[in-house]
């Protein structure tokens, strides 16, 4: 099949996309909206995958160019004249592909679209459930977004749930040998136990809920440390928690980490802790089961999904910081029971989370639409 993968940018998710839909014999060519964002590695497209000149993929997108990018989107569906287009986020991408009258669609949820953006205000509600309604087929990473989607309009029976996965041989239970570990924690005692975070440092993901409940665990035990990667819009109000609990230096702030690198910041780790308070199937949560790290996770239905109290890790009230202090507190009192719990997270992710797999649902989406499209 020839088809457009139309994204908002271009990140580790949508190379994992286009080098699985190109390594399943199809002819793919990348639509990008908005100019490059910063990537914490440089990576060209998969080999084998056309990246597409046109009017988007230059800068932030903005409503008032939604005409000229739609007259050119359908501009390209007819040039390139493919079998489907694969588009998302809802409100940008799969609208744009909407308007511009090619079918068939399969429209891609990234979680925060359903989840937080349709909430934003009436026409991105409108745009939401115009979108859905038009789409041909929709595929997301969690019930709780497909569920969504069919509240918003989409065909219940014109829908797909598969998490995305990582790769669960990067993403394994290798112990850390001295030369892999990250210089900070090369010296640090045996008897420390790390919370590892890598959400980045925006609203949604409750960072500053972590820092505040770290400040308050970290005022009880001497032994724990807190370590951060990424950074983001909240970057001064999360230092300035930190700062005024007195507990900065006991942070570690490892900026952006490449994916090659990734898996060693996992295996430093004690306990992985996501305070996000929207997600569809975090990958992020996924790949810390990967590495059979125990995972505290805010209980937002998302994350239950993934997360069985006391089995493979922890719940905490979202927002709560004194919940989420109260639950590092508890599972660092039980430490000797944290390899097990990882153990059971790893295999929660090889039931769930194997990519290789999971593309394989992507692919099996292709084929049903093609197959309805051409009766």
């Amino acid at each position: 099949m020839k088809i457009i993968y139309f994204s908002l940018g271009y990140c580790t998710h949508d190379y994992r996309f286009l080098k699985s839909i190109s390594d399943g014999g199809h002819e793919v060519f990348f639509v990008q909206l908005e100019g490059n964002q910063r990537q914490v590695e440089d990576r060209p497209v998969p080999e084998n995958v056309t990246q597409v000149i046109w009017k988007g993929g230059r800068e932030p997108f903005r409503w008032s160019n939604l005409l000229n990018l739609t007259l050119d989107f359908r501009r390209l569906t007819k040039e390139i004249d493919p079998d489907l287009v694969h588009a998302g986020p809802i409100q940008t991408c799969a609208f744009i592909a909407v308007l511009s009258g090619f079918r068939p669609i399969l429209t891609m949820s990234w979680g925060f679209d359903l989840m937080d953006d349709v909430y934003k205000n009436k026409w991105w509600e409108w745009v939401t459930r115009y979108t859905l309604k038009r789409s041909t087929f929709f595929t997301s990473d969690a019930n709780v977004t497909r569920d969504m989607a069919v509240k918003c309009g989409m065909n219940p029976e014109k829908t797909a749930v598969f998490p995305w996965g990582v790769d669960l041989k990067h993403f394994d239970r290798r112990p850390l040998t001295e030369d892999r570990k990250p210089l900070s924690t090369v010296h640090r005692p045996s008897s420390a136990v790390t919370l590892f975070c890598n959400r980045s440092w925006e609203t949604r993901y409750g960072v500053d809920v972590l820092a505040r409940a770290f400040v308050k665990v970290a005022q009880q035990k001497e032994n724990v440390d807190l370590v951060l990667l990424n950074g983001g819009s909240q970057g001064a109000q999360i230092r300035n928690i930190l700062q005024s609990g007195g507990v900065l230096e006991r942070v570690t702030f490892g900026g952006h980490v490449s994916q090659t690198d990734l898996p060693n910041w996992y295996h430093m780790a004690d306990i992985y802790v996501s305070p996000s308070h929207v997600d569809g199937s975090s990958v992020s949560l996924m790949e810390a089961l990967a590495c059979g790290i125990p995972c505290l996770v805010s209980d937002i239905p998302a994350n239950k999904e993934w997360v069985i109290e006391n089995e493979n890790g922890w719940l905490f009230r979202d927002g709560d910081a004194d919940h989420l202090a109260e639950k590092i507190l508890a599972a660092i009192s039980q430490r000797e029971n944290l390899p097990e719990i990882g153990m059971a997270g790893r295999r929660s992710a090889e039931m769930r989370a194997d990519w290789q797999k999971n593309a394989e649902a992507l692919m099996n989406v292709y084929r049903k639409i093609h197959l309805a499209d051409a009766t």
